[in-house]
């Protein structure tokens, strides 16, 4: 019996490849990396870095990586300057306490949801 569901690792190499692009566009550190990824090990970060399509990983970090991919579509659907679409994760904002998105969204799982949330709302979604 077959579940229609596609294997983690077959997700692996697209999903790691799509982050490090965004990751790329947003400026982000490996430590930032690593943190949005469900704060894995440098050491490990760096092997699935280095060979995707070799990864395995957790739910939770595909999960995560949804997410982001999530936070970017909705940035370049609201902003049509893609500069500045990229930008706006880094800039301050009063909906979060003065803090920019970039570090809500470091700070676990929960505020990287809800930076998704508050942009999906933002889109009418």
């Amino acid at each position: 019996m077959t579940t229609g569901l596609v294997p983690d690792r077959e997700l692996a190499g697209p999903a790691l490849r799509t982050f490090e692009s965004i990751a790329d566009r947003w400026g982000l550190r490996a430590v930032e990396r690593r943190a949005l990824l469900g704060g894995i090990p440098a050491s490990t970060y760096d092997r699935i870095r280095k060979t995707p399509d070799r990864a395995t990983l957790a739910p939770d970090t595909l999960e995560r990586i949804s997410h982001v991919l999530g936070i970017y579509k909705a940035l370049h659907v609201l902003f049509p300057n893609d500069e500045y679409a990229d930008r706006w994760i880094s800039e301050p904002n009063a909906d979060f306490g003065g803090l920019s998105a970039r570090e809500r969204m470091r700070a676990g799982f929960t505020q990287l949801v809800d930076v998704r949330r508050y942009l999906d709302s933002a889109r009418g979604w």
